[in-house]
């Protein structure tokens, strides 16, 4: 039996011996591609991850992500080879835009989110719209 810890534990080889959720699993291979500085294929993505993830584990990850519109992919023989749409700001940015259009009272949600900023958030925000408007 594993306790909350073991299964918290970082994510190198071995370090986890419960089973980590997906999101956290999605969250560890998106890091490693956005740290690789090319395409790599989900064997090298399993050895860079290390421990006894399943290759067919990491495959599974890399289709949701692609799925989900976060990493593209280009064919490389008879498998995939896996690159990030956007640096980790840019992800932030693609779900921040992803709720809104969600919304129907883009206004409303706009005003709000301004209204929970921290001071400085919103004085940096007002900076950046008064340098690109």
């Amino acid at each position: 039996m594993h306790d909350a810890a073991d299964q918290t534990d970082g994510a190198g080889a071995g370090a986890v011996p419960g089973r980590r959720g997906a999101g956290e699993l999605e969250a560890v291979v998106l890091e490693v591609l956005q740290h690789s500085g090319s395409a790599l294929s989900p064997g090298e993505v399993r050895e860079r991850i290390g421990g006894d993830l399943a290759y067919t584990t990491v495959v599974t990850i890399l289709s949701r992500l692609h799925a989900k519109g976060v990493l593209n992919r280009g064919k490389a023989g008879r498998s995939y080879r896996y690159t990030p749409v956007a640096d980790s700001p840019g992800l932030a940015a693609r779900r921040m835009a992803r709720v809104l259009d969600e919304e129907s009272d883009r206004e409303a949600v706009l005003s709000r989110f301004v209204s929970v900023l921290s001071e400085s958030d919103e004085e940096l925000l007002r900076k950046m719209l008064g340098e690109g408007g």
